[in-house]
């Protein structure tokens, strides 16, 4: 087999795969209950199906410099995505808002 179908290959299941991962993301924006469960929902997903798409436009990319600006987007997306995340629920935690399964008599924790 030529080592060129083998990196498209590889390159186009990343990108299958962080395509699927992104779906379920998105659909566990929509179907979870409250806004914790779709932050973490979305969030664990979101890095996931991202960091793949990327890694599969890298490997079609080669060596070049597309690759290693593709490669910074990635670190800057696997840093910034938990801490956009743990700003979003440390700010839905200061507003008050609830979880879903918190009892009603507990006041909210900070």
């Amino acid at each position: 087999m030529n080592p060129g179908t083998l990196v498209d290959a590889l390159s186009w299941l990343c990108l299958v795969a962080g395509g699927l991962f992104s779906v379920v993301g998105a659909i566990g924006l929509v179907r979870l209950p409250d806004v914790y469960t779709r932050m973490h929902g979305a969030s664990v997903t979101d890095t996931l199906g991202a960091g793949l798409i990327l890694l599969g436009l890298v490997l079609q990319a080669g060596f070049t410099l597309v690759a290693v600006k593709l490669l910074f987007l990635a670190i800057f997306i696997f840093f910034a995505s938990p801490a956009a995340t743990h700003a979003l629920v440390r700010a839905a935690l200061a507003s008050g808002v609830k979880p879903l399964l918190a009892p009603e008599d507990e006041p909210s924790k900070r």
